[in-house]
């Protein structure tokens, strides 16, 4: 099992999701290998809450993983993280009987309890946050004064500051070494991209073929990673043994430019989308998702049932013989049926958090909206004749309207929805730690590769 996950990559960011900006052979032949779907969904727009969905299977407000200390994302030191008691996808396959290895970004906090390998991983190697979040030129307030970047194996910091153009080098070079040593028994790879957040730091040569700057270049780097991996697998002879998915944690930028920095946009897509990262139009969560397993599934097919980052989980699980606990809630369901045959989504809706306000649910062909950053914006989209969220029917559509109101309360009452004061019945505490500290300390006499990170992207 390799499950690649990539950063902030959007919708329209891949030549089989109809770009045309960017070059990506080896993903658009995953494609053609696999099932491709075209409703697959993040269980959030912003990193960490989306990450932790993935890898538990459940809803970020459920898990208490939307909000950290009054920020979206986590932040170096902070003293919250996920908890050892949530039941990890890692933790699942390990129990199973898998070798497992986490690789690249984790941002599920940075305290030690926190790390993967206290999440049924038993090694790792990457960062232990966004990419952006070590010491930068001219930072933006919030990410002033931050500590060096740390390069982690296992739980030790072994470099800081390090170059980000080689890192994805040393990320597929580690992912070879796990692949080949553990050929001969069953093994989940998680190898999370640092790209396409920024800063983009890339390879020259990757930059001097690309149609599209340096975003058009790490969509490359990525692309080549894929294609890297896929021929691994067949010189193992583990092609049709092995399931491969990729995805993204979020949508991309679009048309925006980066929070702060330069003003201009990176060359990012999510089209035909409306909205990009950070927003719950489709924009934000709405993310490529192709699945590879050759002789099981049927090569070429398509797919535009409803389905989410949480159900590999439980998919997963079934099909590499591990165990959901059934202690608790899980959000996720077994999709195999959809990746096997012409099965209907499991899903009644999908709900559309951002922070802990329910902005937005989806039910069939229908996108309710109620929120945008805390202030009421309702609205009601046909998604089947309008993927782009132009032309609101709300007032056309009472009855529908009606039918997913009470399908949200639902949700508000199980997940709660601050912005509406409501708590939720069914919510597990976050993880928490006394004393946190940062994983480095600036150090002035440390003789760093790169002092600071000078790309004006940043965010």
């Amino acid at each position: 099992m390799i499950l690649i996950n990539c950063d902030d990559l959007g919708y329209g960011d891949l030549g089989c999701y109809g770009s045309t900006r960017n070059d990506t052979p080896h993903l658009d032949r995953l494609a053609e290998e696999g099932i491709r779907f075209t409703s697959f969904y993040t269980a959030s727009p912003v990193c960490s809450p989306a990450r932790a969905a993935l890898l538990t299977g459940c809803y970020p407000p459920r898990i208490s993983f939307s909000l950290f200390e009054g920020i979206p994302v986590l932040f170096p030191g902070m003293a919250v993280g996920l908890p050892t008691t949530e039941i990890s996808l890692a933790r699942v396959l390990s129990d199973a009987g898998y070798a497992t290895q986490a690789i690249g970004k984790w941002h599920c906090g940075d305290q030690p309890e926190f790390l993967p390998t206290n999440h049924g991983f038993d090694h790792y190697f990457g960062l232990p946050y966004s990419n952006d979040m070590g010491r930068q030129v001219d930072p933006p307030t919030i990410l002033d004064d931050l500590p060096p970047l740390p390069l982690i194996v296992d739980g030790e910091v072994v470099e800081q500051q390090p170059d980000q153009t080689s890192l994805t080098d040393r990320y597929v070079a580690h992912a070879l070494d796990f692949m080949r040593s553990n050929a001969d028994r069953p093994f989940f790879l998680y190898l999370a991209h640092m790209y396409v957040h920024v800063p983009i730091y890339v390879q020259e040569h990757f930059a001097a073929a690309s149609r599209n700057g340096d975003y058009g270049a790490a969509v490359a780097t990525i692309d080549w990673a894929t294609g890297v991996l896929m021929a691994e697998l067949d010189a193992l002879g583990l092609a049709d043994d092995t399931i491969v998915v990729f995805t993204s944690d979020n949508g991309s930028l679009g048309d925006d430019p980066p929070q702060w920095g330069t003003t201009e946009p990176l060359g990012s897509s999510n089209a035909p989308l409306r909205g990009a990262k950070a927003t719950t139009w489709e924009g934000g969560q709405r993310v490529p998702g192709i699945v590879r397993w050759p002789g099981s599934i049927a090569p070429g097919r398509v797919s535009d049932e409803l389905v989410t980052a949480m159900d590999l989980y439980p998919t997963l699980a079934a099909l590499c013989g591990g165990s959901v606990p059934d202690d608790r809630v899980i959000d996720g369901r077994d999709i195999s049926d959809l990746w096997f045959g012409d099965a209907p989504s499991p899903h009644e809706a999908f709900f559309y958090y951002r922070r802990n306000d329910l902005e937005a649910v989806r039910v069939g062909r229908w996108k309710r909206h109620y929120s945008k950053d805390g202030a009421a914006q309702p609205a009601l989209y046909d998604l089947e004749a309008d993927i782009g969220e132009t032309t609101d029917v709300l007032a056309v559509h009472p009855d529908v309207v009606a039918e997913l109101d009470a399908i949200a309360d639902r949700a508000r009452q199980a997940m709660g929805d601050d912005r509406l004061g409501v708590v939720g019945t069914e919510i597990r505490p976050i993880g928490r730690v006394e004393n946190p500290r940062p994983l480095t300390v600036y150090d002035p006499d440390h003789p760093y590769v790169i002092a600071e990170y000078d790309i004006p992207d940043k965010g």
